[in-house]
């Protein structure tokens, strides 16, 4: 083992370019990178060093990680990279990037073919219209196969593999001497010439007692999204347990504000409802199975309910509502004292044995135990807890707590430049902007933030939600390509970091300092008046933000009054967190994921501070606004974070649609 617990190692390496993350993004860029790096050495002479640094390992990194039962974006050839940028812009409530999303929509089916040339087994129909599991040999989706669709965009796949089956390609594209796993980076570096431009970035191993710092032009940050800065449902043995994967503690949105990144939509969140306990998906229910939510009388709450998506035009009367949408109905029911919810799969099954063959029949059930199986194997475990057989007994339906997201059904994330050939603004039609950040949609390379020579890709993109997995890999390609561009365009860029590796390793280690200084002031390791465990200080956020910031507690509800609790309790939580300790690798670790999400919990507080209406009712509510104002808030809500002063400013940017979006929509119904 390298170094001790009290004086580790502290090793430095310099590259051109640096992946940060091992999930869909990262595996994306992995593939894609060396195509171009082989090319720019080629024909430009530049030969470029890379490398790919994940916390985990790449195999069972990221959203993915347990599998999945369905890629849920891929365009096809019945619908275009424009229908695509209009369902974005409906499910996330009219304030979306056309220019990100129809990007996504014109790359995204490429890497779902790659997907099936490693191996991927996709379901598909047959000339009779028959479905066949990923079992069956037929012709692949590029060669004409006809995918089995369980909604508008989403195809079956037998996904338990998934992400094993996209990081081996990655690795094998990449090259295994140019990835380390079991880092974790934690800090980003500025560089001393240009505090707008990225230098490197600095992290820990979580097996050995080593810190290490990267110098690097190009920096892509993919770490997901965030977890666990609210309470979770989940308490007692099953304490942490989310839908989202846990180990996303809002990296990728607190390094990029601290270097100094435009931050977008923090105010969105993501509240699924899914099966109760569990965290079971609902998708295959919802979209295969042809399922139905209802109340505990038995009734359908979306068709009960449904005058009330007429008081938010246009977006309740889309042919499918906003997701926030469906669950502000599915909240209303609880409220009113009709719940629980359910998802009725008693009468969905007897409904498929009427119209399908006995063999389809026989699958159709047994999969409906392998959709849990393919991505939330827990949900198994409730149901024969239960004992609960979907084809006898209803399975309650809960919302969980609030997460924030930037590639499933949210959109909170960082400023990017967009594609430059889809008529995006290049001109700001908002007043506020801070005059060092750069005007429209596209300024430079695609997906680079507005730090210079900082990329990111997946959950790191905001104002863009629904690429999930296979649109998060093309995205990272997509970085891939550009971040190959940027260091060939700046070959004798010489970076220089603003902080010795000294002040580096110190800020690192600060928490096993905080310990190691204070560890023999009490006969109780856990009790001292000197520091406090990072288990204790998450419990601490975690209240703050159920409580005042629209968690489970108040049924997503706040107001200006709770968010200024919140704000004042906030900066006495960032106080504290500077005495944190980590008595091992493991809680080091522990303590710089709290960090990580206390910075990301402020961003999302902030912004809804900031944004005067309930833009997600169903998602969270500002009771004191308690309406969607078209005229003064449909715009981007975006800040940035001073490391110095420890403050945010917010500010607004225009929105603009660069897709038709009326055929969406219906004429309301009063």
């Amino acid at each position: 083992m390298s170094g001790t617990f009290e004086n580790p190692e502290v090793v430095q390496e310099e590259v051109d370019i640096l992946l940060i993350g091992g999930g869909m993004a990262c595996s994306g860029a992995a593939y894609e990178i060396m195509r171009w790096a082989d090319a720019a050495k080629r024909e430009n002479g530049v030969d470029l060093k890379i490398k790919l640094v994940d916390k985990a390992a790449m195999d069972r990194s990221g959203a993915v990680a347990q599998g999945l039962s369905a890629i849920n974006t891929y365009i096809g050839d019945t619908q275009d990279p424009a229908d695509y940028a209009r369902m974005v812009s409906n499910d996330l409530m009219g304030i979306t990037r056309d220019d990100l999303a129809y990007d996504v929509g014109r790359h995204v089916d490429e890497s779902v073919h790659l997907f099936e040339e490693w191996g991927l087994p996709i379901w598909k129909t047959d000339e009779s219209g028959e479905r066949h599991d990923g079992s069956v040999d037929m012709p692949k989706l590029k060669d004409g196969g006809k995918p089995v669709r369980s909604g508008k965009w989403q195809i079956m796949i037998n996904g338990e593999s998934y992400k094993w089956i996209v990081a081996e390609a990655a690795k094998k594209a990449l090259g295994m001497d140019r990835i380390q796993e079991r880092i974790f980076i934690v800090h980003l570096i500025n560089d001393k010439n240009d505090k707008n431009r990225i230098a490197g970035a600095a992290g820990f191993s979580v097996r050995e007692n080593k810190i290490v710092i990267y110098k690097a032009k190009a920096i892509l940050l993919a770490a997901g999204g965030c977890v666990n800065l609210f309470r979770p449902r989940s308490v007692g043995e099953g304490q942490g347990r989310a839908w989202y994967p846990v180990w996303n503690a809002g990296s990728t949105y607190s390094m990029a504000a601290e270097a100094g990144a435009e931050l977008t939509m923090m105010e969105n969140r993501f509240v699924p409802a899914r099966f109760k306990d569990g965290y079971g998906p609902v998708g295959a229910w919802f979209l295969l199975f042809k399922a139905q939510a209802v109340n505990a009388n038995g009734e359908v709450y979306m068709a009960r309910n449904k005058e009330m998506l007429n008081d938010y035009p246009p977006y309740g009367q889309a042919a499918v509502p906003a997701s926030c949408l469906r669950n502000h109905l599915m909240l209303h029911e609880m409220k009113e004292g009709r719940g629980p919810i359910y998802m009725d799969t008693v009468t969905a099954l007897a409904k498929l044995r009427e119209t399908l063959s006995p063999r389809e029949v026989k699958h159709l059930e047994a999969e409906a135990w392998e959709d849990f199986l393919d991505m939330c194997v827990g949900q198994c475990g409730v149901w024969v807890g239960e004992n609960i057989e979907p084809e006898k007994k209803n399975s309650e339906l809960m919302p969980t707590e609030p997460y924030l997201l930037g590639s499933h059904s949210g959109c909170c994330g960082i400023w990017v430049s967009g594609p430059e050939d889809v008529g995006a603004p290049t001109t700001e039609g908002k007043d506020g902007v801070p005059a060092h950040l750069p005007s429209g949609w596209n300024w430079g390379y695609r997906s680079m933030t507005t730090v210079k020579g900082l990329f990111t890709a997946g959950d790191g993109v905001g104002a863009s939600g629904h690429k999930f997995s296979s649109g998060s890999h093309a995205e990272g390609r997509l970085c891939a390509k550009s971040m190959v561009k940027y260091c060939v365009d700046n070959k004798d860029l010489k970076v220089e970091f603003e902080e010795t590796p000294e002040q580096i390793a110190e800020l690192i280690y600060k928490p096993a300092r905080n310990y190691l200084e204070f560890k023999d002031y009490s006969t109780a390791i856990d009790v001292n008046p000197n520091y406090i465990t990072p288990k204790m200080l998450q419990f601490r956020l975690q209240k703050i933000m159920d409580e005042y910031v629209a968690g489970v507690a108040t049924y997503y509800t706040t107001n200006d009054k709770m968010l200024a609790v919140a704000e004042e309790k906030l900066g006495m939580l960032k106080e504290d967190a500077e005495k944190m300790r980590a008595k091992d690798l493991h809680e080091l670790l522990r303590a710089w994921e709290n960090y990580h999400r206390i910075l990301t919990a402020e961003a999302h507080m902030k912004h809804i501070q900031f944004r005067e209406e309930s833009r997600y009712p169903g998602f969270y509510y500002r009771m004191d606004k308690n309406f969607v104002d078209e005229e003064n808030w449909k715009c981007f809500v975006n800040s940035i974070y001073d490391k110095k002063s420890k403050q945010w400013t917010c500010f607004k940017r225009a929105h603009v649609d660069l897709v038709d979006k009326t055929k969406l929509f219906k004429a309301a119904a009063h």
